[in-house]
């Protein structure tokens, strides 16, 4: 029996309203972030019962993401499971007839890294400008209190302020999908 490689891991993460990009580019340059490039990413998300499912179709990253989350405004547990698909694949069209379609984020993301944390700025068509905290524990060997210390730190430095936290998906913030002619 051959054996299955981990999919899923574990993430502290937060999203807030970005007002100003240029002090988020500073922060991270200061901190050596390693800049893996701007991704122009089309998340189609699919209905599902749990948590949430999205394909992501990008220059960059391209992946069919599970994830199941709390709707919280402070750095949040997020458990998450990962698939590379082909991007040549009918994946999407077997999702779509099956699932149906919920809705549909367009954005522009430039990512970052700072050894296991990812940072994004991103430009959400419809919906305007935000910055992601992710602490990626893949092997499971950080540990949760680490993440969590991480998290916090780079929201300090990024002078990320509480009440400019989103508690909800981009998902959630765009009506339901409706099908255009």
């Amino acid at each position: 029996m051959p054996s299955l490689k981990k999919v899923v891991h574990l993430n502290i993460e937060i999203k807030a309203k970005c007002t100003d990009k240029a002090l988020i580019r500073t922060v991270l340059h200061q901190h050596k972030a390693n800049f893996k490039g701007l991704d122009h990413q089309v998340d189609t998300y699919f209905n599902c019962t749990e948590g949430r499912l999205k394909l992501r179709e990008g220059n960059i990253e391209n992946s069919l993401i599970h994830y199941n989350r709390p709707n919280t405004k402070s750095p949040k547990a997020s458990v998450v499971s990962l698939y590379h698909p082909n991007p040549n694949s009918t994946l999407k069209g077997v999702l779509i007839n099956a699932l149906g379609i919920k809705t549909i984020i367009d954005k522009k993301r430039e990512i970052y890294f700072i050894d296991n944390v990812k940072f994004h700025i991103d430009e959400v068509k419809g919906l305007g400008s935000f910055v992601e905290i992710e602490a990626i524990d893949y092997e499971g060997n950080i540990g949760e209190k680490k993440l969590h210390e991480q998290c916090n730190y780079y929201m300090q430095a990024l002078k990320i302020k509480s009440n400019d936290l989103i508690h909800v998906s981009y998902s959630d913030l765009l009506p339901s999908y409706t099908k255009l002619n």
